[in-house]
């Protein structure tokens, strides 16, 4: 059987490498990537087709309607979009530097994309297909593991993640018993998003892209022992749960 994966946000850094883990392990994968933009896959090492996304509902359906046309039924999706900050826009470190624009942003970046992905795919998934959706969280998200405050709309935006993949898994066990869905913390990744933080990271604690997209990939091949089909995985890079 040939595994379809299925990449949202296919032009980051952590994508781009686990694009790479794929073609190293399943060279004859189907790989679907979507993005914002043409991405150059050429040193990928397997051939992708891509679809070109805004991330609007309307985009997405159309997503939707190509890859039923096209038959394709994904056993894998990971879903990489995310942001933390932009311009002069930065992490809260008090109540008062709370902004509505930034705010917004992240809610709809980090929690409002994903969850419209994993609708988008929903039509897709089926009892007789095994599959894993995977959205990159944070251990910022948890209530529980917050002991130092700050960052109110990064923190906002992953927890309200976590809560939307939890109430999808309890669905999704009616209408596709064979789908797990799986919240990753890739711990601080040397990318863009993590740039104007690395120098508080502690030695060793700084990781590659291509490190985190070999630890995601090794962990999805068995979803199985990392969660109950209706209950989501809240995991970090070392396949160690969260705390919700």
């Amino acid at each position: 059987m040939t595994n379809a994966y299925i990449i949202f946000g296919a032009s980051s850094e952590i994508a781009n490498a686990y694009l790479k883990e794929i073609a190293k392990h399943d060279p004859q994968a189907m790989v679907f990537c979507v993005s914002r933009s043409f991405i150059d896959t050429s040193a990928v090492g397997i051939v992708v087709e891509q679809f070109v996304c805004d991330y609007s509902k309307a985009r997405l359906s159309e997503l939707t309607n190509l890859l039923k046309e096209r038959a394709i039924y994904p056993t894998q999706v990971v879903i990489f979009n995310g942001q933390l900050h932009y311009a002069q826009s930065m992490p809260e470190k008090k109540l008062d530097d709370i902004d509505e624009h930034y705010f917004n942003i992240l809610l709809n970046t980090n929690t409002l994309t994903p969850i419209l992905c994993l609708q988008a795919i929903a039509p897709l998934l089926s009892h007789k297909t095994p599959c894993t959706i995977t959205a990159l969280s944070a251990r910022v998200g948890s209530i529980t593991d917050n002991n130092l405050g700050g960052w109110y709309s990064y923190r906002a935006s992953k927890a309200a993640l976590n809560m939307l993949f939890k109430t999808a898994a309890i669905e999704l066990q009616r209408r596709a018993k064979q789908t797990r869905l799986i919240l990753f913390h890739p711990g601080t990744t040397d990318t863009n998003l993590s740039k104007p933080f690395q120098k508080n990271v502690p030695a060793g604690k700084l990781f590659t892209p291509e490190f985190v997209a070999s630890q995601l990939y090794t962990l999805l091949q068995q979803p199985e022992q990392l969660t109950e089909v209706s209950q989501p995985a809240y995991i970090d890079w070392q396949g160690e749960h969260i705390h919700w």
